[in-house]
C-alpha cells in the first residue's frame, strides 16, 4: 500500500499574489509577499510554513492528551519564526519557536510526562522541517507553569 499524497494548484493573480486552490473542496487561499515585492494581501510562504508547524504541534498534543481521556480545554499556539541569512546571504527561516498553552492546569491531566515526551514525534510537519531548521517547543498550562 502506498503512502497518501496530495496535489493542489497555485494560480498567479497579480505580481507575487497566488490563489491556492486545494484538492479537497477547501476554500481557496490567497498568498502574497510583503512589500516591496507584493502587497501583503495574504500570508507569505514563510508564514504558511510557520502556521503548519504550530498547527501540527497543537493537533499532535491535543490528540495525545485526549488519547488518555484528558480534557485540556482550548489550546493556543504562538509561533515565532526567526529569519536569518545563509552563507550566500539569502534569506531563510533560521529557526522557529512554538509556545503551546493548555487551558487546564497540569495537575488535572493524566500521563502528562509521557505525553510531553512523545507528542512531537507524531507531528508530520515539524519532523519534516527540522532537518532544515530547528524548532523549539514549549508547553504551558493554565497557571502559566512551564511543562516542557
Amino acid at each position: 500500500m502506498s503512502e497518501p499524497q496530495f496535489t493542489f494548484t497555485l494560480e498567479q493573480q497579480e505580481d507575487y499574489a497566488f490563489l491556492v486552490r486545494f484538492d479537497n473542496d477547501l476554500p481557496a487561499l490567497l498568498t502574497d509577499e510583503p512589500p516591496p515585492l507584493g502587497k501583503n494581501a495574504g500570508p507569505n510562504p514563510s508564514r504558511l510554513i510557520a502556521a503548519g508547524v504550530a498547527n501540527c504541534l497543537g493537533a499532535s498534543l491535543l490528540f495525545a492528551l485526549r488519547k488518555f481521556k484528558n480534557d485540556p480545554g482550548k489550546l493556543t499556539a504562538t509561533v515565532t519564526a526567526h529569519m536569518a541569512r545563509n552563507a550566500q546571504k539569502r534569506l531563510r527561516i533560521g529557526r522557529m519557536d512554538v509556545d503551546i498553552r493548555i487551558a487546564a492546569p497540569a495537575a488535572e491531566l493524566e500521563h502528562l510526562d509521557r505525553i510531553l515526551e512523545q507528542f512531537e514525534d507524531y507531528c508530520v510537519v515539524t519532523q519534516s522541517v527540522q532537518s532544515g531548521f530547528p524548532v523549539g517547543v514549549t508547553v504551558h498550562d493554565a497557571t502559566g507553569a512551564r511543562l516542557k
